[in-house]
Order: C-alpha cells, then structure tokens, then sequence
C-alpha cells in the first residue's frame, strides 16, 4: 500500500462511496427505484452504518450499527481495557489477578537465558526469545490475545478470529485459577496453556507465532492508517482497574509513531467534529446494539438518545452478536433483540413508503 492510495483510506470516502452506490444500484437494478435502504453494520461497519444515516439520510431510510464504538474517540482512555479485565474476573475466580501477576513474573524469568529459553519452549514459541525487544513484542502479543479472547466470547465454537471453544474466555480461565502463593513457573504455564485456548483449539498449530494475533484479515493496516489520520481512540491502563503493565496514553508518542510508519500525523479531534460525539439526538432511526462483554462497548452509545436513536444491550454478548447466525445456544437477550431490531426495519420500511407516496 502506498500513501498515494492509502489518501483515499478513510470513512468519508468510504460513505461517500455507499451513497453513489445505493444511488446506482436503485438506477439499474429492476424494481429497486422506490426500494428503501436500511445500513447494516458490525464494528467499524456500525459506526459507517450509523453515519451514513446521519451524514446521507435520503440514501438509507435506518441503520443498525452493534459493537460500533463512535464514542471511543471520547471516552476515558482506560474504559477499553477495564471492561476487558472484567470479562476475565466474572469467568473464574483468580483469573484476572493471575494475569496482572504474569507481567513481573515474565519480567522476572526474562532477566536470565535460561528463563528466556524455558518460556520460549513452554509456550511453543516458533521464533524464541532473546532480546528486551522480543520480551516487550511477547508481552504486546498476550496483550492482545486477552482482548481477543474477551470480543470474541461466543456462547458457542466459532470461528471468527480463530477457531475457539465456546465461551472461549472460561475455557481459558480454567488454566488460571491461582492464588497469590503460587510461584512464577506455575503461573506461567498456566499462561501459556490459556493462550493455547486462543491460538492451538484445534492442536494443529506446530508453534505459536508472535508476531500473528488472529486479526489479520480484517485488515489491521490499514486500519492503523485510519488511526493515524481520523480514527484516534486513545488507549491506556494502569495495572489497578485492569489486568494489564501501566501504560499511558501519549499523544505524542502515537503521532510520531504515524509519522514514522506513514509520514502523516492524526487529526485528534476531527471524528468528534465530523460526526458530533455525544450529541447526536438530531438524527434518527438508528439503532445501537452493544453487548455487554465486548470491549467496544466502553465506546458505544448505551443509552437511547430518542425514540428513533435507540440503544439495545445484550445481556451475556460479546463483539455484535446480533449479527451472526441463529444458534441454538443464543441467550434470550440476543433472541430478542434481533427481533426488536427486525420491527424497527419495518416500521422505517413503512416510514419510507409512506414518504414516497406522499410525495409522488
């Protein structure tokens, strides 16, 4: 990817891009002219499905945007990972406290080459660790294997960053059931068993690969671009409301970061400016579903805003849920609210039916 292209790399572009399309589609497409749109999204896509809504409210008649996080932007920079974190405590017992305490015990092992090389073998490492750089590059990769772990905690095997047992959260947990007392190497191997639950469910993996996390098809490049331009969503923990080394959020830090991988720096404030933070009570027939054992949620809109900006929790989801296929182990909460959400679809289909015949 050059930069050249990567300009066209942001989400004004893309909605401008679904706008012409749906414009297109009703042109050529038999019998679509009068057809209303609705704009359906997950992630990322909800926050373009919420405001194509906004930003192009004659193209589509209503959105639904789960796990969209259009607030992240705003929010605490802590609110992420503390949500995390409670994942984890809620599943097991001395899970959460056995993960805060692996930080200094990795610190601990990683001092000698002797502990650098039985990490590497206990946890089946393809490349193994011998240098501060390959520590630091291990602790961000179990970093982001437990937030993995904690968006993708389905009540059923899936397989949407990696192929994982249900309820993959306490399947790993089951590995980390310490107390305080235990020492470095049972805690340790406990680690390296609970991200095996991530990364080897299926035991086909011959080693496991720091430098992957499951996450590369969706595009994490690109991505990053957008965090550097349009998308800044600052991040932070601080190793007591979460499980996690305290790192501050540095501003700086990231846009040099940018500029050093991209040779652009980020508009820190621009998604608030383009698409109004919290105040969006102007627009209508949106819907924002959020469950709650997703981390996205601690930037999602969680309280309805009007009676057509409304906000729909999921009790016992993970990163939208509403939006996969029908499983006979769904909880009640997203049974209903997937039919909630399908009566709204078609009070905005009526909506929009009744506009066009007044206006023809």
């Amino acid at each position: 990817m050059s930069a050249k292209h990567l300009n066209y790399l942001s989400s004004e572009q893309a909605l401008a891009d679904f706008a012409v399309l749906i414009k297109d589609l009703k042109k050529t497409l038999p019998g679509a002219q009068k057809s209303p749109v609705i704009a359906i999204g997950g992630s990322y896509g909800g926050m373009l499905a919420a405001w194509l809504r906004m930003k192009y409210p004659s193209s589509v008649a209503g959105a639904l945007a789960a796990s969209a996080p259009i607030l992240q932007f705003i929010v605490p920079c802590g609110e992420f990972y503390r949500v995390v974190t409670h994942d984890f405590t809620i599943s097991s017992a001395n899970c959460s406290s056995s993960i805060r305490r692996s930080w200094p015990a990795i610190e601990r092992f990683a001092a000698t080459a002797e502990g650098l090389q039985w990490m590497s073998l206990t946890f089946g490492l393809c490349a193994p660790l011998k240098s501060p750089e390959d520590v630091f590059a291990f602790k961000a990769w179990l970093q982001e294997t437990w937030v993995n772990l904690a968006m993708v905690d389905y009540p059923y095997e899936a397989n949407f960053l990696q192929p994982l047992p249900a309820w993959p959260v306490k399947v790993a947990c089951k590995h980390l059931q310490f107390t305080a007392g235990a020492s470095d190497r049972e805690l340790l191997y406990g680690i390296s068993q609970a991200v095996r639950v991530y990364y080897n469910h299926t035991g086909a993996a011959a080693c496991l690969n720091t430098s992957q996390t499951g996450t590369s098809s969706l595009g994490y490049l690109g991505w990053f671009y957008q965090s550097c331009t349009e998308m800044v969503m600052p991040m932070c923990t601080d190793g007591i409301q979460d499980m996690f080394e305290p790192e501050p959020w540095n501003f700086q830090a990231f846009s040099d970061e940018c500029f050093n991988t991209f040779g652009v720096r980020p508009r820190q404030d621009w998604a608030e400016t383009v698409y109004g933070g919290r105040d969006i009570r102007a627009h209508s027939n949106i819907i924002f579903s959020n469950g709650n054992l997703d981390p996205w949620i601690s930037g999602g809109v969680t309280h309805s805003m009007s009676e057509s900006v409304v906000a729909i929790l999921v009790d016992g989801g993970a990163h939208h849920l509403d939006l996969r296929y029908n499983n006979e182990h769904d909880p009640e909460s997203v049974i209903k609210t997937r039919t909630l959400e399908v009566r709204y679809f078609k009070e905005w289909i009526r909506q929009a039916a009744r506009t066009l015949r007044s206006e023809s």
